[in-house]
């Protein structure tokens, strides 16, 4: 905590500023100098900092290997390998920066709102919109450190140095009124996506306090809070105008970033502010370097067949000699598989070769092979490959943290556990997001009266887990679905590249632990309570 409010941050360049998606991101160690807040320029800035800090491309991507979609197979980035194998403790590097790194958003954020007021010559509605923005953004940060560690200080106004030393922990029930209620008086306040002009792409929306406040109740469980909110963005454009994107692949690239399903992303601007981590995803012929994370075999298999069926149900037609033909179409967005058709940059394609021994001569680059630096799972990503990347795959493509397709599985989810999901509400929900991926079969896309609400649980979570791979989300839904200790102790696997007599040939890949008792709240960094014992620890926690 010390280093939190001493603020020892030397930030970024400064860049032009338009709107909020090329940020103009002042200098942490000024915003507390009377003398910074001239202009509203200057006050944008820190902003625009608060926005920048909202969360960092390596959280956003490698949560996914916290899960069982992915495994970080090579180093421990952003601590994965050890959260996800259960064999971290309170040291864990992660534990400290991501605490670090919330707080240090918080802190921004309450800086702004001390200080704003002294901006001269700053009309009153933009006022109250900034304000409302830094609002958002301080919930949203209390939010991500609330469903990591439960007890956290709620820091609604700037401290000091003596104080942050003393603080105690804020039970969870009180950070959650907290940002419930700055949510609700926000949406009041912030403009609607159809107020904003092109340029301000990136800016807090009220449609986006209304979808962080339908995820706040969703994590709670607060069903009929989910569907309220819900309700607020599907029926009417009050709080603004979202829609399906036509094209699933297309909502993860360029030339599509700004669609009408995109509710708010992480901004980010090629050659100024860019994120790398395909470096490490993508296959090696398309120029990656090694392969540090990649898709399960539990991922794989999670994607129905083109019936509607899972591939383990009568009837499915899924032949493990071919086991990716007449797949969800969402299951070649999203992952590379031996056989795949890569789409190369410059036209053309190329196939991409995993299984040993299957490579033409010089094509080898992309086998699997244990301890070399291709992929440790017989997988590849490639939702989220930016085909206009730059040298190191440095992308400027947005990452999305909210899209109306996850407003309606929220809703879905939400009617059947109050046991209400009835088949128009199918319709609306389930059935358009599977007909956009490009299921046709009635099976895969009418509602099935005979279904009872435990089936049709199983469904609407496995279409979360499909249509949100890759984009951070499957580790919160197994915490709050209390089934971490099921689908994270025991091996994760990956393709069937291994000997027969062991789990069927599927290569086991990683041994996960998970103690119910302890891991579905992290401990409190070791090192923030050296300097601060008022914290306490967690349950079971040293």
């Amino acid at each position: 905590m010390k280093r939190i409010y001493t603020i020892g941050l030397t930030v970024l360049l400064t860049i032009a500023y338009t709107g909020c998606k090329e940020l103009d991101l002042a200098p942490e160690n000024t915003f507390t100098d009377l003398t910074y807040w001239t202009s509203q320029s200057k006050a944008r800035s820190v902003l625009n900092t608060a926005y920048s800090q909202m969360l960092s491309s390596g959280y956003f991507f490698y949560n996914e290997a916290l899960s069982d979609n992915a495994y970080n197979g090579r180093g421990d980035n952003q601590g994965a390998a050890s959260l996800a194998a259960g064999t971290y403790d309170p040291s864990l590097a992660r534990l400290k920066e991501e605490w670090n790194f919330h707080y240090q958003g918080i802190k921004t954020c309450n800086i702004l709102l001390a200080n704003i007021d002294r901006v001269p010559d700053i009309d009153e509605q933009t006022l109250n919109v900034m304000k409302a923005e830094a609002r958002f953004l301080r919930a949203y940060q209390h939010f991500q450190l609330m469903t990591w560690w439960g007890d956290v200080p709620l820091l609604d106004e700037d401290i000091d140095i003596e104080t942050a030393l003393t603080l105690d922990r804020t039970p969870k029930t009180q950070v959650l009124e907290f940002v419930l209620s700055e949510l609700e008086d926000v949406i009041n306040i912030l403009p609607a996506n159809t107020e904003y002009a092109e340029e301000d792409f990136g800016k807090v929306t009220s449609g986006a306090a209304v979808a962080l406040k339908a995820r706040v109740l969703l994590y709670e469980g607060d069903w009929g809070g989910v569907v309220a909110e819900c309700e607020r963005l599907m029926n009417g454009t009050e709080f603004g105008s979202y829609a399906l994107h036509p094209s699933y692949e297309e909502l993860f690239l360029p030339a599509y970033q700004s669609n009408n399903e995109v509710i708010l992303s992480l901004q980010y601007v090629p050659q100024f502010r860019t994120w790398g981590e395909f470096f490490d995803f993508a296959p090696l012929s398309a120029g990656a370097r090694l392969n540090a994370m990649a898709p399960t075999q539990e991922l794989v298999d999670a994607y129905r067949m083109m019936n509607g069926r899972m591939i383990d149900e009568a009837g499915s037609g899924y032949d493990e000699n071919d086991p990716y033909s007449n797949r969800d179409p969402r299951l070649t967005n999203t992952i590379v598989y031996h056989g795949y058709e890569w789409e190369d940059a410059g036209g053309g394609s190329h196939t991409i070769y995993i299984e040993p021994g299957t490579a033409p001569a010089g094509e080898e680059l992309d086998i699997y092979a244990s301890g070399s630096s291709s992929t440790t799972t017989g997988y590849y990503w490639r939702k989220y490959f930016d085909p206009n990347h730059m040298d190191g795959f440095a992308s400027g493509l947005n990452l999305i943290l909210f899209r109306y397709a996850d407003v309606l599985l929220m809703y879905a989810e939400a009617k059947n556990e109050q046991a209400k999901l009835s088949a128009a509400d199918w319709d609306l929900t389930i059935r358009e997001i599977r007909a956009r991926a490009g299921f046709s079969d009635a099976n895969a896309l009418d509602y099935n009266a005979a279904w009872t609400q435990g089936e049709l649980r199983a469904v609407i979570r496995n279409e979360r887990r499909v249509e949100l791979a890759m984009e951070g989300l499957r580790i919160f839904d197994i915490r709050r679905w209390e089934i971490a200790e099921d689908v994270l102790n025991g091996w994760v696997h990956g393709a069937q590249f291994g000997p027969a007599e062991i789990d069927n040939g599927y290569l086991r890949v990683n041994e996960r632990t998970f103690d119910p008792s302890k891991h579905y709240l992290w401990p409190v960094p070791r090192d923030e309570r050296n300097l601060n014992p008022n914290l306490g620890q967690n349950p079971n926690w040293n």
